[in-house]
């Protein structure tokens, strides 16, 4: 029989400050009437997860550094929040003359280092979670102590993909299950032994979440998802086990050491 996968919205208060999340959690699903059961997955606005931690910050209270002003002239961005990506991003590639840097942080390459000015009031910048993966699992280990079920649980956010239109999911942070499901040495529809393919099962998730949660003012952070048949674990999960080295990235690697000579004209 088909393999069935449902996608559950839950509604939460909208919050401007820290708060208990667990708290809010068990809330929210009891007032959905949603209980969680062995082997679902919960993904978790990471943005929301940002908040309750107090990871806010006002423009106002950044004093930008010389670097922050220049590249807040040359790409046409606050200067605040140049210093905030500068603070924030482990690496900086570059950026767009629409305000845009790209940067890598916790192993996601995205627009300033995750900052998000969305859904908070103006003048305040939420930024990402602090050791994203820990809170992941305090928030499972806190849950299946309360609610008594093993579950997985998912950091989410949304970031572009490459060269397209539009955002889609993605996981900043995993804990509970395995999120990469590894395909190589497996036979195709033809026998042919699968070589590269892993699917990223926990960015595919987090994509599904992202359709029902809403990025605007939807007020749904949470999201249940039943029926993926993730393999449960206990295993301490970090940045490593979903990053792949950026020499092997086609996209780092390509758009940077690995240029293709112009041809000669």
């Amino acid at each position: 029989m088909p393999q069935s996968l449902t996608v559950t919205a839950v509604s939460a208060p909208v919050r401007d400050k820290a708060f208990d999340l667990i708290a809010t959690l068990v809330d929210s699903l009891a007032a959905a009437e949603v209980r969680l059961q062995d082997g679902d997955v919960l993904a978790i606005s990471s943005k929301y997860a940002s908040i309750a931690s107090g990871r806010t910050v006002s423009l106002t209270e950044i004093e930008p550094g010389e670097r922050a002003q220049a590249l807040a002239k040359r790409y046409q961005m606050d200067a605040a929040v140049a210093q905030l990506v500068l603070d924030e991003a482990e690496h900086i590639f570059g950026g767009i003359e629409l305000g845009f840097l790209l940067t890598a942080k916790g192993g996601v390459i995205s627009p300033n280092a995750g900052l998000d000015r969305s859904n908070i009031p103006s003048g305040q910048v939420v930024l990402l979670p602090l050791k994203p993966f820990a809170a992941a699992e305090r928030i499972r280990q806190a849950l299946q102590s309360r609610l008594r079920c093993r579950i997985g649980v998912i950091l989410s956010d949304s970031w572009l993909m490459p060269g397209r239109y539009g955002t889609t999911g993605i996981a900043i942070a995993v804990a509970g299950f395995q999120p990469i499901r590894d395909e190589r040495g497996k036979a195709d529809l033809f026998g042919n032994p699968m070589a590269v393919t892993q699917i990223g099962l926990a960015d595919s998730l987090a994509a599904c979440a992202q359709v029902v949660m809403g990025e605007r003012n939807e007020a749904t952070p949470f999201a249940l998802i039943r029926g993926a048949e993730v393999e449960l674990s206990d295993a301490a999960l970090s940045a490593a086990d979903v990053s792949i080295p950026w020499r092997h990235c086609i996209y780092v690697e390509s758009l940077t050491l690995g240029l293709v000579p112009a041809p000669a004209r």
